[in-house]
């Protein structure tokens, strides 16, 4: 680990794990699993405690519909130990992408490369 990365873990917080975190998981984290985007999953040995070691950017909708209900307790097992069974309509999960360029920008939008041609505008011009 470089220099600057070192600055970086104790200067911010959004880059993956804070020395503190990185303490707590070392003495009393066990090691659940780790989902398709790189994200470590911890918890206590009593089962008290479950957290998230992110892969790069600390952003919460990265964690995943499965992964989010174990960290919440919604149940006991994790996806690793008893994948959930899903429905063939369901939608792959997928990040928050508001503020990206992956954004979306609906018909219209000035977001747009080029916004659609309007025939029920006319703009108003100082006469």
């Amino acid at each position: 680990m470089g220099i600057l990365n070192g600055l970086r873990r104790v200067a911010t917080w959004w880059n993956g794990q804070t020395i503190g975190t990185q303490l707590f998981t070392w003495r009393k984290g066990v090691r659940v699993g780790e989902d398709e985007q790189g994200n470590v999953y911890y918890k206590t040995k009593d089962d008290k405690r479950r957290w998230v070691i992110y892969n790069g950017e600390v952003e919460a909708s990265r964690v995943s519909p499965d992964w989010h209900g174990w960290l919440h307790f919604t149940w006991s097992e994790a996806p690793t130990d008893k994948p959930l069974v899903h429905k063939p309509w369901e939608k792959e999960h997928q990040e928050n992408l508001t503020g990206s360029v992956m954004a979306y920008a609906p018909a219209g939008s000035l977001r747009q490369a080029q916004p659609a041609a309007r025939s029920d505008y006319e703009a108003w011009s100082p006469e």
